[in-house]
């Protein structure tokens, strides 16, 4: 009865409802066409919550145009809602299908760079999406996983093997808090970072634009909102982004 209360908590005050899914933008924030090549590296987050692809107060958010602003312009981020996972999905694979024959071949897959990131219910997301790729074979450089929280069909802990490194930041307080321990599938195939704890009731941090919601779980968003995590965040991504020599797929942090 109290997860189920929970729930309903949660699906009563995570934000507004979601929007329609993004299109295609590469680094410019031009629109990708089919006639391209495939981005050199895709980068993917997910918001948690109902919360819309495109909140500028949301730290993804900001966290994917900072990126934008210098990298590659064949380079591809954009942040998603946490229910448009088979968008992003669907997204990936056609922007891998360098010829645009409707299928993947092996070194298609094999040139794949690919970034995952989310918050709440946008970190769970980003391991299914990692086990939805590892099903066709795709590899995954990074995975990072704010504040977990998955729903209740859904499982956030195990990291699977085509993922080569996975980091998990949590906090413990209040209604709704992150998976404490993420694990890896294979550890001879993903190096887990670490599990971080951040504690708010020691360090709080302020949230502007704070929901009523965010005021029922104050821990859980600031998991969101603090500066310091997600500059760490930003730090591991584009540290994978950037190609590593004789090194396919991860880099030494």
């Amino acid at each position: 009865m109290l997860r189920l209360a929970r729930f309903r908590i949660l699906m009563a005050g995570l934000g507004v409802l979601a929007a329609t899914a993004p299109e295609l933008t590469a680094a410019d924030g031009g629109a990708i066409s089919r006639t391209q090549s495939a981005p050199s590296c895709i980068v993917v987050g997910f918001v948690g919550g109902f919360v819309r692809h495109d909140n500028p107060h949301q730290k993804p958010v900001q966290l994917a145009r900072n990126i934008q602003r210098n990298i590659p312009k064949d380079s591809y981020v954009q942040v998603f809602e946490n229910r448009h996972r088979k968008t992003a999905y669907q997204t990936i694979l056609r922007m891998l299908d360098r010829n645009h024959d409707g299928a993947l071949s092996d070194d298609e897959k094999s040139r794949a760079r690919i970034v995952l990131f989310g918050h709440s219910w946008g970190a769970s997301a980003v391991v299914l999406l990692a086990r939805e790729l590892n099903r066709v074979g795709i590899p995954v450089l990074l995975t990072v996983q704010v504040d977990s929280v998955a729903k209740f069909w859904q499982s956030d802990g195990v990291i699977p093997e085509n993922v080569a490194a996975a980091v998990n930041f949590y906090q413990t307080h209040g209604l709704v808090h992150g998976r404490p321990e993420i694990t890896a599938a294979d550890t001879s195939k993903t190096q887990i970072l670490g599990n971080y704890r951040v504690d708010y009731t020691k360090t709080p941090v302020k949230c502007e634009s704070a929901s009523w919601f965010d005021r029922l779980t104050p821990s859980h968003a600031q998991s969101e909102c603090d500066p310091h995590l997600w500059s760490q965040v930003e730090d591991l991504v584009r540290q994978r982004m950037e190609p590593q020599p004789g090194t396919p797929g991860i880099a030494e942090r």
